[in-house]
Order: C-alpha cells, then structure tokens, then sequence
C-alpha cells in the first residue's frame, strides 16, 4: 500500500500486474475502466454491486432544518443525493475476523 492503510489505484494495478501477470501499463487501463464504469453508473443513478464486496447506493434525501452547532442557528438543508456503501456479509465476516 502507498499511504499508511490507503490502498490506491497505483497499488491495485500493481496488484493486478504482480498476480494476474499483465503488463503495468495494461493493469493500469483496467484499473482506470472499472473505475470509469463505476462512475458512469453511479452517474446514471444505478447502483453498484459487486458479489462477495458491497454495494455503492445512491439515496435522495430530502431538505431539512439543520442547525449550526456552534451558534444554535437553524438553517435549510437543501436536498441532495448522497453515495453510501454496505459491505456485503462475506466482506464483514473477513474484515471480523481480521480485527
């Protein structure tokens, strides 16, 4: 891994050069179009899931009241659409076991 417990994608084409035998620069276009598929998708308002990892969801939330913790101001929270990811039961009970 490059940072201290960041894996990024120069250590996923490595990976991928290093196990599946490609070259860098072949590891490193696919690593570059899975991602560019994800995005596109994602872009499109489908959601993501790969078997045995997660699923990355999209969810509108609607407007609501917030409130400025330091003031105690309320303030209009417009509406958005957030990205979230859950682990599938497999990718929990490994990173369980890991911990």
């Amino acid at each position: 891994m490059s940072d201290a417990g960041t894996l990024t994608r120069a250590d996923l084409a490595e990976a991928l050069h290093r196990e599946v035998g490609l070259s860098r620069a072949d590891s490193s276009k696919i690593v570059e179009q899975v991602l560019k598929e994800m995005c596109e998708a994602l872009s499109r308002g489908e959601n993501v899931k790969i078997s045995g990892f997660g699923t990355f969801v999209l969810r509108d939330k609607g407007e609501r009241v917030g409130r400025n913790p330091k003031t105690g101001v309320e303030v209009p929270i417009a509406p958005r659409r957030v990205l979230t990811f859950r682990a599938s039961q497999m990718m929990r009970d490994r990173i369980v076991a890991a911990g």
